[in-house]
């Protein structure tokens, strides 16, 4: 039997596509890459990927699983050889359980990031993942890049949030760890392994997640800063009088929010002509009056000190998203502007404001014109410090003819301060000649065995993280 007849037999033929527009799954969002599948496959059970894999396995076909697409590294589309499966998990969006008395969730891996949320405030409790893709990217997926967010700075990566995972490895066995158990000191961590793997080593298809009480207050605001130190003075001086409650700290250079105004005019803006905004904010389980007094004092602390110029704090949930909003469009803005350079980077917070005032300068010597959005998480770090075309310069031109030439002045400088080429977003396929250059030969060569170990066929993935 033919692997595509197989194929349909285990998932039925209307769930096997091979022929008419699959761009939703064959290109990237950020229509970058543009690959050729052999067939789209959209299991809708566990059992069904496992038989999908085994299938795939016999014939020695690679597979490139897939969730919402929503990648910005090329990890999750397939190569132009037309001889991969696209292993799409979107029909696997279950919330399978949610256990209120053990604070967790357990969802299926094709289950929207938003879907996940709103299952557990359903129950009256607190999902605390947050990404601007969160309409669309699904739980899987953010467990496969073991993506971050704007509530890293308490809650930590997605990994952080797992307790247990339901995979199927390469050769279609089902591993079921779906344990919602915070200590279970049994051997080795699979569940850790799994996750960030991008799915070279496996497909993720259920997992166990962490929930938290629904705060009572939450209170945001923007503030204006002269530079990234005052921004990082903020952060200081916000982490001693909010202690955990501080949930998020977003910095925002000038033309990000620029940008934002100029392709989305509609979106208000709370502090213009500010070097720096921050968007910070507060989640509290003290009265909502008692939680607003202590983050206004800090404000007018951070005033009195010259940290800010300026401040706009939100008088309604609505006004809350209504920030928020301005800060998830960035990336939006930037894609109406063209291609740029992207860089996911992470850096001691300390290290912040020296990196970004040389860097500035070292791009700005090398393309004069070139124009910086910077923006991200500050209060953990990450930054995602993108390089636009200088005005009237055609983005894609800049980007063919400049990517190599800024990416090793950004990533030298990443690496000379201790830092992180990808911070959440994953190796994929675009910065897998930059992980052998940068990572460690030891480092390489244990991931290089615990791949071989795993999928010595090599079907999961190929070429996605590892080289080769």
């Amino acid at each position: 039997m033919s692997l595509i007849a197989n194929l349909r037999d285990t998932v039925g033929a209307s769930n096997v596509l091979t022929e008419g527009d699959l761009t939703a799954w064959e290109q990237d969002w950020r229509r970058r890459w543009r690959g050729k599948a052999l067939a789209v496959v959209r299991p809708g059970s566990t059992a069904e990927v496992a038989a999908v894999v085994r299938a795939c396995a016999a014939h020695g076909t690679a597979i490139v699983p897939q969730g919402g697409n929503t990648g910005l590294v090329g990890g999750g589309v397939p190569d132009g050889s037309g001889t991969q499966v696209l292993l799409s998990l979107q029909r696997m969006n279950r919330v399978r359980a949610v256990d209120a008395a053990n604070l967790t969730i357990t969802a299926e891996a094709g289950c929207v990031l938003q879907a996940v949320q709103q299952a557990a405030r359903d129950q009256g409790l607190w999902f605390p993942l947050s990404l601007a893709a969160e309409g669309s990217c699904t739980l899987g997926g953010n467990l496969a890049t073991n993506a971050g967010g704007t509530q890293v700075l308490r809650f930590g990566n997605a990994r952080n949030l797992c307790l247990g995972l339901e995979v199927v490895t390469p050769q279609g066995e089902v591993w079921d760890g779906l344990t919602g158990l915070r200590k279970d000191n049994t051997g080795y961590d699979l569940r850790d392994l799994y996750v960030g793997s991008e799915g070279t080593l496996g497909v993720i298809t259920g997992a166990t997640m962490t929930l938290h009480p629904q705060p009572a207050a939450v209170t945001t605001a923007m503030a204006a800063c002269a530079s990234v130190a005052d921004c990082v003075a903020l952060l200081n001086l916000a982490r001693a009088r909010l202690g955990p409650t501080l949930t998020g700290f977003e910095m925002m250079g000038a033309f990000a929010l620029e940008l934002v105004a100029r392709h989305f005019p509609a979106l208000p803006r709370p502090l213009p002509g500010a070097a720096w905004t921050v968007l910070l904010e507060q989640s509290a389980l003290d009265p909502e009056a008692t939680a607003r007094e202590r983050f206004e004092a800090l404000l007018g602390e951070a005033l009195e000190a010259g940290a800010i110029t300026d401040a706009s704090v939100a008088g309604s949930l609505a006004q809350s998203h209504a920030m928020w909003h301005v800060r998830e469009s960035i990336p939006l803005a930037q894609s109406e502007e063209g291609l740029n350079i992207k860089h996911d980077i992470a850096l001691p917070v300390s290290a912040i404001p020296e990196f970004v005032a040389s860097t500035d300068a070292a791009l700005a010597r090398h393309v004069p014109g070139v124009r910086l959005v910077n923006f991200g998480h500050l209060g953990d770090g990450n930054l995602h410090y993108n390089v636009q075309a200088p005005a009237g310069v055609d983005a894609a031109c800049f980007l063919a003819e400049e990517e190599d030439a800024v990416n090793r002045i950004v990533y030298d400088a990443v690496c000379a301060r201790g830092g992180s080429i990808s911070a959440e977003h994953g190796v994929g396929v675009l910065k897998v000649d930059e992980l052998v250059a940068r990572k460690p030969a030891v480092a390489l060569g244990l991931m290089g065995r615990i791949k071989a170990a795993l999928d010595p066929q090599r079907v999961m993935n190929p070429g996605r993280v590892l080289a080769g």
